[in-house]
């Protein structure tokens, strides 16, 4: 009975502290990555004492993100705070930080997936090299278009959903530069933040641009994408989107609203 009673306080704060991570196995004890996560933060709290502020589902998607190695998971984490302490001094990107890439009009969010997931379309085909800001731009741009996808994740859900829609892309639109930017801002600061990424409308020029971008993504991300044909555009995509939740420029009933606006 007295070991009931250990369990069942246990379940209970768990329940009441919701931002904690409490995973136990049938016989009540904490699973190992829940240790994992523990041994993590004691690790990066001694680094880097505002590594308090951030949860536990937080320092899971950097675990995760590097196999469940402690030690890269913390290097991981602790170039993440010392990054974020530098590009974004104030907390946020602010509207005023980015208005060349906003005038691009480029970026949308509206509606979830079946799980809940929010949506983003992102328009290749608008993107052009921001000669006015740089890539230091597009880089700040990225950093608060995620920020805002990652504001509308629900709790329980820790994941989004883009589209890729490459209708009218071609070579003036390339920016090798600003995809790597991106990819690597994604990949670095952002682990475990992408569901899945549709690739649509993809002309057959854009591939050649692929194969170089292509190396550079990780396992993982390489696993989320998938190319969309356009026969089958609005059938794939209501497999993971209801109909009420699809975009109509894909035959869906919502309206994209702009990133900014969202």
């Amino acid at each position: 009975m007295e070991g009931k009673t250990v369990v069942g306080d246990q379940q209970k704060e768990c329940k009441e502290e919701t931002e904690r991570v409490c995973i136990q196995n049938d016989n009540g004890s904490f699973s190992d990555e829940h240790k994992k996560i523990l041994q993590m933060r004691a690790l990066l709290e001694k680094h880097d004492p505002s590594s308090k502020e951030y949860d536990d589902v937080t320092i899971r998607r950097f675990l995760r993100a590097r196999d469940s190695d402690i030690d890269k998971a913390s290097a991981m984490f602790l170039k993440y705070l010392k990054w974020r302490k530098t590009f974004t001094p104030e907390g946020s990107i602010s509207l005023s930080q980015v208005p060349n890439e906003l005038a691009q009009n480029k970026m949308f969010m509206q509606g979830s997936d079946k799980s809940g997931r929010p949506i983003a379309v992102v328009f290749g085909g608008r993107h052009f090299c921001n000669k006015k800001g740089g890539v230091e731009e597009f880089k700040r741009f990225v950093v608060f278009s995620l920020d805002k996808l990652c504001s509308r994740i629900p709790q329980g859900q820790e994941k989004f959903v883009v589209i890729g829609d490459l209708q009218g892309w071609g070579y003036t639109c390339s920016d090798i530069r600003g995809y790597l930017a991106a990819l690597s801002i994604l990949q670095d600061y952002y682990p475990e933040r992408l569901g899945k990424l549709f690739i649509v409308h993809v002309p057959y020029v854009f591939m050649t641009v692929w194969k170089m971008v292509y190396p550079f993504i990780d396992e993982i991300t390489k696993k989320k994408i998938v190319f969309v044909e356009k026969k089958q555009l609005k059938s794939t995509l209501l497999k993971d989107i209801d109909e009420n939740q699809l975009p109509e420029i894909y035959g869906g009933n919502l309206k994209l609203v702009p990133i900014q606006d969202s």
